[in-house]
């Protein structure tokens, strides 16, 4: 029962990113609140919540902070070569 304890605490003890990274949404998203947020290539001003998130943290990754991996796309199974 000790053991089982000990290692719920050692597992929540690892955070799953940087504070780097926290720094890094929290001035996308009061970019996005000023409206002067911009999307990448197209150069749109970013509306949605979610995308000054993805933003955020591809900047984070790109400098290097801990960010978890982006997950890759799964192919499809209905999508078969005949």
């Amino acid at each position: 029962m000790l053991q089982s304890l000990w290692y719920r605490i050692r597992s929540n003890d690892m955070a799953r990113y940087g504070k780097k990274a926290g720094r890094k949404v929290k001035r996308a998203m009061h970019e996005r609140k000023r409206g002067t947020l911009r999307s990448g290539r197209s150069g749109r001003k970013v509306k949605s919540r979610k995308q000054a998130i993805a933003i955020g943290l591809s900047e984070a990754r790109r400098s290097g902070a801990k960010v978890p991996r982006k997950k890759g796309r799964k192919k499809s199974a209905s999508r078969k070569k005949k």
